[in-house]
């Protein structure tokens, strides 16, 4: 009788490991949809979807460095000194799209690879060192903003105003339906390039064991400096998309995505039972993330409780993850 109730027991928990985001999803429609029938017009969806657009994006490049078995924490100020640098080459040096998003890119590159090498080089634990550079990036970012927002026609700080304007393609970038575009489209990249890719799945392989994986002949250092680059690009992305959705550089901007992209992440390891981090999981934890915001503003739940909720759906999901994996 014992033996037969533990193994509904297991039975059961494995069906939530492997669904229980996704259940939890649609169980939170329903209850949001009762609560206010708006919440699930199309308008609402893609509020929801648009919301969620640059989490997604940021989390997407924490999912890479989860993937070599890293974790990178600089990824807000990363997106901070993007959403500076991009909105500063329009409206200080009157710069095209193009040089604009390049020199955000290039810069974010440049943190992925001082990044990486202190970790490979130097062997300074990954959390820790990029919890040190997340405040240096940060400060960076203020230095070159000088604490202050960028934004068009504002003053200088030799009186005059601004005569660089933001392009109106730029401006597109950040609106529906691109906004959504380019998501998918990261989402897609890197789902793919983890999962059918040689490269993706080397990655996989360091992450769950770096010794062997060095002794069968993979360039481990190598794939963990790819990967802190690609983390950084894809901070910057989030930083450039949402300089193109408010169309000015707000200080420490990218800051307030940090703690929902980790979260995002580390729900999606238990998507489907992954148990590992991915691309598709990491969707679904922002998806559900945005859902729960939308639905308890909806329902006036005061903002300064949200933290609570994320924090224990966060909480839950490791524990759920961690308890499965040990």
């Amino acid at each position: 009788m014992e033996r037969t109730t533990s193994v509904n027991s297991s039975t059961l928990f494995n069906f939530l490991y492997k669904y229980g985001t996704i259940l939890t999803i649609f169980v939170l429609i329903i209850v949001f949809s009762l609560s206010n029938p708006s919440f699930i017009q199309g308008n609402n969806i893609i509020s929801i979807l648009r919301s969620i657009s640059i989490v997604t994006i940021i989390a997407i490049g924490i999912t890479v460095s989860l993937a070599v078995n890293g974790f990178d924490l600089s990824v807000g100020s990363v997106a901070s000194l993007s959403n500076a640098i991009v909105i500063s080459m329009f409206v200080w040096f009157s710069q095209n799209t193009f040089i604009a998003i390049m020199a955000a890119i290039a810069a974010s590159l440049i943190v992925g690879l001082l990044n990486s090498l202190l970790i490979v080089k130097v062997k300074i634990p990954d959390m820790l060192l990029t919890l040190a550079m997340m405040f240096i990036i940060q400060g960076v970012a203020l230095t070159y903003t000088k604490g202050s927002a960028i934004s068009q026609n504002m003053v200088m700080p030799d009186g005059s105003f601004a005569e660089g304007l933001i392009s109106p393609l730029f401006g597109k970038i950040g609106q529906v339906p691109w906004i959504i575009l380019i998501m998918v489209s990261v989402v897609a990249f890197v789902h793919i390039f983890l999962t059918y890719t040689k490269h993706g799945r080397y990655m996989y392989v360091i992450g769950g064991n770096a010794e062997a994986a060095k002794l069968s002949g993979i360039p481990v250092n190598r794939y963990k400096v790819i990967a802190y680059l690609m983390s950084a690009v894809f901070a910057s992305i989030g930083g450039i998309v949402l300089a193109s959705r408010i169309m000015t550089a707000e200080i420490n901007a990218g800051s307030p995505y940090l703690m929902d992209s980790v979260a995002a992440a580390f729900i999606g390891f238990s998507v489907l039972g992954a148990g590992k981090p991915n691309a598709f999981g990491t969707f679904i934890g922002a998806v559900l993330i945005g859902i729960l915001q939308n639905g308890l503003v909806m329902m006036s739940v005061p903002y300064y409780a949200m933290d609570i909720v994320k924090g224990s759906v966060l909480a839950l999901a490791l524990g759920i993850t961690y308890y499965k994996l040990r």
